[in-house]
């Protein structure tokens, strides 16, 4: 778990170093950079969770949760980006509309993590042990149908990890669209501001 926080960490000194390059550079403002950071974290995190929830979930299933990490991050330090210069660009005391779309880039930020530091260790963690059991047992190869919820009503073991695992994994897909919801309603925000 401490890899990821480094790796999440990492990102974000990145971002804050594209902040204070962009804020320094010739004619862009600080007002600017701000806009920009927020504007690319906020699409960045929002791809990555549409990808996440729409596409990538069975790719990532299929390597076996991999990927899952590096989604996660990339998904948390942008949310997180993306709600600092919202709060750095609408500067306290923050008007109602603005408060509540900080609260919703942070609850957003809040689930991403929650992801990516407890649920996805525990659900990997989870997904091996229910295959080193399958793998005792000779099943989880099929292609297609499983015979795991087969194999699990006559085998406790089985039973109680594919519980285990069902729980930990139906939270972090709860986190997941959450936090999809919290960053449709800050789409619905940005949009409601743009003049066309």
């Amino acid at each position: 778990m401490y890899v990821h926080s480094v790796r999440w960490l990492e990102m974000l000194q990145l971002l804050l170093a594209v902040f204070v390059l962009l804020a320094g550079g010739p004619g862009l403002g600080t007002t600017a950079a701000a806009k920009a950071v927020h504007l690319l974290c906020f699409a960045t995190s929002w791809g990555v969770t549409v990808w996440a929830i729409l596409v990538g979930g069975v790719i990532m299933f299929l390597l076996r949760g991999k990927v899952f990490q590096a989604c996660f991050a990339l998904n948390a330090a942008c949310t997180a980006a993306s709600a600092a210069a919202f709060a750095w660009l609408h500067r306290p005391p923050w008007p109602p509309a603005e408060r509540r779309q900080l609260a919703v880039l942070l609850v957003a930020a809040g689930f991403d993590l929650a992801n990516l530091l407890i649920f996805t260790p525990r659900t990997l963690e989870m997904m091996k042990k229910r295959h080193k059991i399958e793998r005792d047992l000779s099943i989880g190869e099929e292609v297609g149908w499983s015979k795991n919820v087969q194999v699990a009503k006559n085998n406790p073991t089985l039973a109680a990890i594919n519980k285990k695992f069902g729980m930990i994994h139906g939270l972090s897909s709860l986190a997941n669209i959450m936090s999809f919801g919290s960053l449709a309603m800050h789409s619905w925000y940005l949009a409601s501001k743009l003049e066309m």
